[in-house]
């Protein structure tokens, strides 16, 4: 079984990389569990499993909360995952586009009533 450092799992957040990559090289191993028993178990196809793996495949509710009781990471962990992942993906295509939207912000009361992180 072989182990990751804890900076190579920050590493991975920081570089926005599509949640499936971690659950390859991180969880399965640490599960001590191959492609075809972890897709048994979370009852998918094997080519469902590594459509995810190669980032082919999104993480979406319904496979998140497999994982939740596969492995016992939330679902709500994995799904930040892929939204911080797929937001990256569309900040890169979108960038020429985002810098002609004009800006028109809420005052840091709005925003802390709502609840919302102030993106500036």
């Amino acid at each position: 079984m072989t182990s990751a450092p804890i900076s190579r799992i920050t590493q991975y957040q920081d570089n926005a990389r599509h949640p499936g990559e971690l659950l390859k090289i991180f969880v399965l191993p640490h599960l001590g569990l191959s492609v075809s028993q972890a897709a048994r178990d979370l009852g998918v196809a094997r080519q469902t499993l590594h459509r995810i793996f190669d980032g082919t495949a999104v993480i979406t509710p319904e496979m998140a909360l497999r994982l939740e009781v596969f492995c016992g990471i939330s679902a709500m962990f994995w799904l930040r995952l892929q939204s911080a992942h797929d937001i990256c993906d569309a900040r890169a295509s979108l960038q020429q586009a985002l810098t002609e939207i004009p800006q028109h912000r809420l005052s840091r009361v709005a925003m802390k009533q709502l609840g919302a992180r102030d993106g500036r």
